[in-house]
C-alpha cells in the first residue's frame, strides 16, 4: 500500500480533516494506495507557501534555478524504476510505457534548465530623444499545473520544468485517478535542496481543490492538461480574477491516406498512433479516411496488425496494452459503440473474440479490459467520427478524394492533431495550410518533439507547451522606457 500527503512549503503535511481517498489498480480494481483529500484550506495554504517563495525565487541567477531544474530530473532518473512500478500500477500502462514517461519527464526538466539560458528581452528604438526602449521577460508568480491522468508524471515535467526556470514558483495538482506517482515524485522533491515553497503537491477532487486553486486571486497563472468540459469549468472560475489560462483540452486526430502513400508506413503509423496506451493518448489517430483506390489493402494489412495486439496485466512484458483507466471509461466506450453500430457503424474487428481473452479474464475478472475495436462507417455524421474515444476503438471510412479527406477531417469541434499520408507535394502543402489543427504529423505516427510546440485550435485549448514558445508562454513582457537626457 502506498500511501502519500502534501508537500507544502517543503513540509510533507496531511489534509487538514485528516479525510483520504482511495486509488484503485486498473487490472484487478483492488485499492493499492491513499492520497490525502484537499481541501480549500488546503490549497490556500499551497499557494501562500508558493506566493512567500516566488520574490526570492525570481531573484535567483538563472545557473542556479537551471540547477535546481537539473536536480529534478537527477531525482527522477535515480528513482525511474520505482516511479515505472507506482505508474504502471496505479494506470495500467504497460511497464515500458511507463518506463518511457519517466525518460520523457527526465527529457523535459533538462530541457527546461537548458532554455532557461535562452530567455531573451528586446531592444527597441524610441521617438524621444535620449531615449532606449526594452522590453523584458518577467515571470507571473504563482502558478498552478492541472494534470491529466493519462502522463500525470510527463505533464508534471512539461509544466513544472518551464515554470521554475522562468523564475515562477509552482502548486501541481495530480488528477485522482492516477495521483499516487505525482505525490511520490513530491515526497522526494522535499528530500531535495529546492528551496521551500517553490514547488507544491496537493492533492484532492477538483471540485475544491482544483477550483480553490484556480480561483484564488494569488494564482497568476493556471495550465490545465485534461478535457474539454474541465477546461470550461476553469474558464468560469478563473473569469473573476482574469487568470491566464494554457488548456492543452481534448483532441480528435484525423488519419488521412491518399492513393499514393506508403500503405505498410500508413498502417504501422495507424497502429501506433491509436493503441499506444490503449488508446488514452489526446494525439492518438482517432478518425481513419482512407482513399478507396486503397481502402481495401489499408483495412486487410490494418486489421491483421490489429490481430496481433494483445491486451493484458501491464507488468507482462509481452502484452501490447493494458487496461483502461477506470470503470466509466470502458462504459463510456461501450456506449460510444452502440450508438455509432444504430447510426449504421459495422463492426469489422472485435479484439475480444481472440482465443487468449477467455484466460485473461479469469486470471483478472474485475479488470478494466477493452479490447481493440475496427468500425465502418459511410457517413462521417457517425458518432465515433465526432466524439472523443481516448480509447481502443478506430472507426474508418473510405473517401473518393484529397478534397474529401480535408473537407471530413476539418469537420470536426476539435483541433489538436492531424495525420496524412501522401507523396504528393502539392497536397501536403496545401493540406497543411488549410488543416485546422494546431499539429499536423505529414507521412509519421505521433509524437511531438520536445523542441516542438505542442498546440490546440477551436475546443483543443489556447496556449500552448513545448520549445521556446512553451516556455515564455510563463513569462509576461515588461515594457521599459529608459531616458537618460540630463
Amino acid at each position: 500500500m502506498y500511501n502519500f500527503n502534501f508537500l507544502i512549503n517543503g513540509e510533507i503535511v496531511t489534509s487538514s480533516d485528516n479525510q483520504r481517498i482511495d486509488v484503485l489498480c486498473p487490472v484487478t480494481n483492488e485499492v493499492i494506495g491513499t492520497i490525502a483529500k484537499g481541501t480549500e484550506e488546503d490549497a490556500h495554504k499551497a499557494l501562500v507557501a508558493a506566493d512567500k517563495a516566488k520574490a526570492a525565487w525570481a531573484d535567483l541567477p538563472v545557473k542556479d534555478r537551471a540547477y535546481y531544474v537539473n536536480e529534478l530530473a537527477d531525482i527522477c532518473l535515480e528513482h525511474k524504476e520505482e516511479l515505472a512500478h507506482i505508474l504502471s500500477l496505479e494506470h495500467g500502462k504497460i511497464i515500458s510505457e511507463a518506463r518511457g514517461e519517466v525518460d520523457g519527464t527526465i527529457r523535459f526538466f533538462r530541457y527546461a534548465a537548458e532554455n532557461a539560458y535562452r530567455i531573451e528581452g528586446e531592444v527597441i528604438p524610441s521617438d524621444f530623444h535620449h531615449e532606449t526602449g526594452m522590453i523584458e521577460r518577467v515571470p507571473y508568480g504563482v502558478t498552478v499545473g492541472l494534470l491529466a491522468w493519462n502522463f500525470p508524471l510527463a505533464l508534471t515535467g512539461r509544466k513544472v520544468g518551464n515554470a521554475l526556470a522562468t523564475g515562477n514558483t509552482m502548486v501541481i495538482k495530480p488528477p485522482t485517478e492516477t495521483p499516487l506517482t505525482v505525490m511520490y515524485f513530491g515526497e522526494l522533491v522535499a528530500k531535495s535542496d529546492l528551496p521551500k515553497g517553490v514547488l507544491n503537491f496537493i492533492s484532492g477532487p477538483g471540485r475544491t481543490v482544483g477550483n480553490t486553486l484556480v480561483s484564488d486571486p494569488l494564482t497568476k497563472l493556471v495550465t490545465l492538461t485534461g478535457s474539454t468540459g474541465a477546461g470550461r469549468q476553469l474558464c468560469r472560475a478563473a473569469a473573476e480574477n482574469i487568470t491566464v489560462l494554457h488548456l492543452e483540452l481534448g483532441g480528435k486526430a484525423p488519419f488521412m491516406v491518399m492513393d499514393d502513400a506508403n500503405i505498410d508506413k500508413a498502417v504501422d503509423a495507424a497502429i501506433v498512433s491509436k493503441f499506444s496506451n490503449c488508446g488514452q493518448i489526446c494525439t492518438c489517430n482517432e478518425r481513419m479516411y482512407i482513399h478507396e483506390k486503397v481502402y481495401d489493402e489499408f483495412k486487410s494489412k490494418f486489421i491483421a496488425k490489429c490481430k496481433q495486439l494483445t491486451v493484458g496485466d501491464s507488468f507482462d512484458e509481452s502484452v501490447s496494452m493494458g487496461p483502461k483507466v477506470n470503470i466509466p471509461e470502458v462504459k463510456k466506450l461501450d456506449d460510444l459503440l452502440a450508438t455509432s453500430l444504430k447510426q449504421g457503424g459495422k463492426l469489422i474487428y472485435d479484439g475480444e473474440t481472440e482465443a487468449y481473452v477467455e484466460d485473461l479474464k479469469k486470471q483478472y475478472p474485475n479488470g478494466n479490459w477493452y479490447f481493440p475495436k475496427v468500425v465502418e462507417v459511410t457517413d462521417n455524421a457517425n458518432i465515433l467520427m465526432h466524439e472523443e474515444t481516448f480509447g481502443p476503438i478506430i472507426p474508418m471510412m473510405k473517401i473518393s478524394s484529397f478534397e474529401q479527406a480535408l473537407e471530413c477531417a476539418n469537420d470536426c469541434d476539435y483541433g489538436l492533431s492531424s495525420y496524412i499520408f501522401t507523396n504528393n507535394y502539392k497536397n501536403i502543402m496545401t493540406i497543411t495550410r488549410k488543416l485546422d489543427f494546431g499539429e499536423v504529423y505529414v507521412n509519421r505516427e505521433h509524437g511531438e518533439l520536445i523542441n516542438g510546440f505542442h498546440n490546440g485550435f477551436n475546443l483543443s485549448g489556447v496556449g500552448g507547451e513545448d520549445g521556446k514558445h512553451g516556455l515564455m508562454s510563463y513569462l509576461q513582457k515588461k515594457a521599459i522606457y529608459l531616458n537618460y537626457e540630463i
